[in-house]
């Protein structure tokens, strides 16, 4: 009964964008792993430095088989714990094509509908507001249109994010604590204290009195989206944002360690968060003292969760059996397609982002192009703050996952660096 459940266009739209993949050769699907993934192991091996990146790993997965792992080093600069499948990591962002596909699971039960007016959840958002001029002031008009579940997925409500967002409308999201991630205890220098909202419905509600950077639909730019898709998740299904995940997703595809909070029994395998510079780097949120051993002001489906490799990769083989591992089915094939199909709304403007004419699923990016050592048409993923990157990819027949925990990314070029690589390899 799924399909019906479905929004028909949209059903049609994502399985035309990837149903030709069964037109590809056999080949494609029967991919063998290279013998030692060696253009991987080389780049890993030769970035590893002691004192700026004490270590790395990625995971490779091919087809159905279980993933290769590839590390180097140790999970501190002051550790001789190495690294491995089980390490656990700051993912960051890379938490939102989880949520996103969280939201895709109640749009196949009928509970969600992808251009759903979020007000039937949340009333507050009944009537929008776009701001006039976002650098002068906080003067506003009717927004053009609801915001809907489609824009929340894919970045496009709207919507701030304190990290990116400037001028009036972000001084109202630091005084009404919209600002859904914890990085560290460490106060820095020039940057002020942003209180979170206390629970997951006053972050909503608060987020329903303020006014957006544009019509919804408008344009692309990463915001709350998916941190405010959370608190529809558990109007829509009765449960807690976390405990539907949990129930939903990482108990049945066994992912035992996938945390909002890390377990004190477990910082043993946490690696220290660093921010570095070509020159130098320091320490940010050490794993004895994490900011993630306590438990955070609500689950933040934007930014929250520690996961290991193992776990991650799960998750991604679940995207590459369209949402299945084996027998364990947590969506149905057609739901998975959707959710990695570009769900962006029609005249949307791209221009001058991160997604450079690419396309946005639910939660994750869409590659509608490709070029040398760049992910394949049609492949699903996301990135995260610390140097991560995850993605699949359904034409070549593979997933892949690396973790750092260093920040910013460009300072020594990582997701990018191993997303060469892996493909180097192929």
């Amino acid at each position: 009964m799924q399909g019906p459940m479905l929004e028909r266009r949209d059903l049609i739209r994502g399985l035309t964008a990837l149903g030709a993949l069964t037109m590809l050769p056999p080949a494609a699907f029967a991919r063998k792993s290279p013998a030692d993934w060696s253009p991987v192991r080389n780049y890993i091996d030769g970035l590893i430095s002691p004192e700026k990146i004490p270590g790395l790993l990625g995971t490779i997965g091919v087809g159905n088989a279980e993933p290769t792992y590839i590390a180097a080093g140790t999970i501190a600069k002051d550790s001789r714990t190495p690294v491995g499948p089980d390490t656990l990591w700051r993912v960051y962002s890379m938490t939102k094509p989880i949520s996103g596909m969280a939201a895709m699971m109640l749009i196949e039960q009928g509970k969600l509908k992808l251009d759903q007016n979020i007000a039937d959840f949340i009333p507050g958002f009944a009537n929008p507001k776009v701001l006039v001029d976002p650098a002068k002031d906080l003067t506003s008009r009717p927004a053009q249109g609801p915001i809907t579940i489609r824009h929340l997925l894919t970045h496009t409500a709207g919507l701030g994010y304190t990290i990116v967002t400037k001028g009036p409308l972000l001084q109202e999201y630091v005084r009404l604590g919209i600002n859904p991630t914890s990085v560290s205890r460490t106060k820095f220098p020039g940057y002020s204290d942003i209180p979170t909202a206390p629970s997951l419905a006053e972050f909503a509600d608060r987020l329903a009195t303020l006014p957006l950077l544009f019509d919804p639909g408008a344009q692309w730019r990463y915001s709350v989206g998916l941190d405010l898709l959370g608190r529809i998740i558990e109007l829509a299904s009765g449960k807690s944002f976390d405990g539907f995940l949990q129930e939903r997703m990482f108990d049945p595809l066994g992912m035992k360690d996938t945390f909002w909070q890390v377990p004190q029994k477990d910082v043993g395998r946490f690696v220290t968060g660093y921010m570095a510079t070509p020159a130098i780097t320091l320490v940010i949120d050490p794993a004895a003292t994490s900011i993630y051993l306590d438990k955070p002001a609500f689950p933040f489906g934007g930014s929250g969760l520690v996961m290991s490799a193992r776990d991650y990769d799960r998750f991604l083989w679940m995207l590459q059996g369209h949402g299945a591992i084996g027998k364990v089915r947590v969506m149905a094939p057609a739901t998975a397609r959707l959710g990695m199909s570009n769900l962006l709304p029609a005249g949307v403007d791209t221009s001058g982002t991160i997604l450079k004419g690419n396309g946005f699923g639910a939660g994750g990016g869409v590659a509608t192009k490709s070029g040398p050592g760049d992910r394949g048409p049609g492949s699903f993923g996301w990135g995260g703050a610390a140097a991560t990157i995850a993605w699949v990819d359904p034409a070549q027949g593979i997933r892949a996952t690396g973790f750092a925990q260093y920040a910013p990314e460009e300072t020594f070029g990582f997701p990018d660096g191993y997303t060469k690589a892996v493909y180097a390899s192929l």
